[in-house]
């Protein structure tokens, strides 16, 4: 470590991270053209590249890759062990960094940020919405928000959310031209708008009822990854749709969809935060933490 500034390590990682000078310098306040500097004189007393970049890409070269591995979860131990210091002298200072899917973004965490900075002025919070399955140390989060069956064993995991249901909606003119669904099985004869992941994976929709469980994969007549889009085009009569009920409640209630199935389709348990159980617990994570709790 000597001759080395651990801000200039953070500086690297804050760019492996985004991938991009850009993001990595809106992040830490400051210039691109500072932070590209800081870069190349971290690699000169290295004597090592440590990215490879271009006018258009940015990618970690195999000995930067090698630092990242390492350098991320005890930049991490740091950031936590400050934070604990700092929360003795009372409020919470500084940023929280969750990661979680759209869904959970949406529903679960967007109620809460709003009232959660009010009562804690001096936190910077970044909410990043991702679908894939990534490890947070590694990528400078604080903590991830998955349900149960997504969550790794060595993770804490508490949970911000009550139970949740999906639901499977239709217009009404839907329903009135290929007639409403009386058991699962008859949504493979009925348009629907199905999601399709980033990975390429199709996920089936899934009912259980009295001990029966099924997982279908109904005839796609759209398929699309934005839950926004998929209410509009349900609205307009495209096709049966599964989603979470919290994207489509008000629209139920306004008489501008029909639930169907819903006997097929009971609640579960809604999403968990989670951390690894090996490092320190930020203020501004403890913080979050409570607060959810009183709220779930």
């Amino acid at each position: 470590m000597r001759g080395l500034d651990l801000d200039d390590l953070d500086a690297f990682a804050a760019i492996a991270r985004h991938r991009s000078f850009r993001r990595a310098a809106m992040e830490r306040g400051v210039s691109a053209s500072t932070l590209s500097q800081t870069l190349r004189d971290l690699e000169a007393r290295l004597d090592v590249r440590l990215l490879n970049r271009t006018t258009r890409s940015v990618a970690l070269t195999e000995a930067g890759a090698r630092l990242l591995e390492r350098l991320g979860p005890a930049l991490t131990e740091i950031a936590g062990a400050l934070d604990a210091v700092q929360a003795e002298r009372g409020a919470p200072v500084g940023a929280l960094r969750i990661n979680a899917p759209e869904p959970a973004v949406e529903l679960v965490l967007a109620p809460l940020i709003a009232p959660f900075l009010a009562a804690y002025p001096q936190v910077e919070l970044e909410v990043f919405a991702q679908t894939e399955l990534i490890d947070i140390v590694a990528g400078g989060f604080d903590a991830g928000v998955r349900w149960d069956e997504s969550l790794a064993k060595d993770m804490i995991a508490v949970p911000i959310s009550g139970p949740q249901r999906y639901a499977v909606v239709g217009s009404p003119d839907l329903i009135a031209r290929v007639g409403a669904p009386a058991i699962p099985e008859d949504l493979m004869s009925r348009p629907c708008i199905r999601l399709r992941y980033p990975s390429g994976l199709q996920p089936g929709w899934e009912f259980e009822r009295d001990g029966r469980a099924l997982n279908l994969h109904p005839p796609a007549r759209l398929i699309c990854g934005s839950p926004h889009t998929q209410v509009r085009a349900a609205l307009d009569g495209v096709g049966f749709l599964a989603t979470f009920e919290g994207y489509v409640r008000d629209e139920v209630a306004a008489g501008r969809l029909f639930r169907v199935l819903d006997d097929w389709l009971p609640p579960f348990p809604g999403p968990f935060l989670y951390y690894p159980s090996r490092r320190l617990v930020p203020a501004t994570l403890r913080a979050f933490i409570d607060f959810a709790r009183v709220r779930t």
